[in-house]
């Protein structure tokens, strides 16, 4: 995995400036087509999130604006964890067993494999996912979105791939929610993964999505991808192999780490 660092990015509601929350989502629709339309006329490839994307209202303030300084990777690791078998619980790849009941929503299976641009599995990596619960509430003091919290949903889960690179959750479906972008902003149903390497400074940060959301083309996360194969690669396939008799639905979704069908990821910030 290469090395790299990445800042989490959970779009909950906070502060914004009061012009750009204001703005329709008209506004931001006609400013993404053009920025599409200027990508498409110049005939490059940009298969990752572009670090300045300004219908992505607060993507300023999520990547650096001074040139990097490079750090010792060893005198980090003496105050980082170490992650290994032992560390990681079997169960806490079941986020509908972790709070003492049964979360509300459409239970899922999402599984698939980490492998590096070669077609290589990736193995015995910690991957975590995150996620909001089925009204599209997290829980996290800065989400005030006026939905439920389930009390029986952590919204979070870990584990390690295995020999062949696979990793497996059990969940609920997110529900999509609101944010202060601008008016009526609303991000389409996803689940964040971070993937760790072998060192606790080897991270990298992504998300997938749940195939035919009508919200796509309104987002300004997904939409800072330019590249329509790229953005595709973020969104699950439903997998009725995967799919469990009468109890949960199934996901398929590869994470591919290098080469020209990698998976976008957030980059350094």
């Amino acid at each position: 995995m290469t090395q790299t660092t990445t800042q989490t990015t959970t779009e909950m509601p906070g502060p914004r400036g009061p012009d750009s929350a204001a703005d329709s989502q008209a506004a931001v629709d006609a400013e993404m087509a053009e920025i599409s339309a200027d990508y498409a006329a110049s005939g490059t490839v940009e298969d990752q999130p572009r670090l300045d994307y300004p219908p992505y209202r607060s993507s300023l303030l999520r990547h650096p604006t001074k040139s990097l300084h490079h750090a010792d990777p060893e005198g980090i690791e003496l105050f980082s964890p170490v992650f290994g078998h032992r560390d990681v619980g079997r169960l806490e790849s079941d986020l509908t067993i972790q709070d003492g009941g049964e979360p509300v929503g459409e239970r899922l299976v999402v599984t698939g494999r980490v492998l590096d641009g070669e077609g290589r599995p990736v193995r015995h990596q910690l991957v975590e996912i995150w996620q909001a619960n089925a009204a599209g509430r997290y829980i996290h003091k800065r989400d005030q979105h006026p939905a439920p919290i389930d009390p029986h949903f952590t919204g979070v889960g870990r584990m390690l791939t295995d020999d062949d690179g696979r990793y497996r959750f059990t969940t609920i479906k997110p529900g999509p929610y609101p944010w202060k972008n601008h008016r009526n902003a609303w991000r389409p149903a996803h689940i964040h993964f971070s993937l760790f390497g072998h060192d606790f400074t080897q991270r990298l940060v992504t998300q997938m999505y749940f195939p035919g959301d009508p919200l796509f083309a309104l987002d300004p996360i997904y939409q800072a991808i330019l590249d329509p194969a790229a953005r595709a690669r973020l969104v699950a396939t439903y997998d009725h192999d995967v799919t469990q008799h009468e109890w949960a639905t199934g996901y398929s979704w590869d994470i591919v780490l290098t080469g020209s069908h990698r998976t976008p990821m957030e980059e350094s910030a």
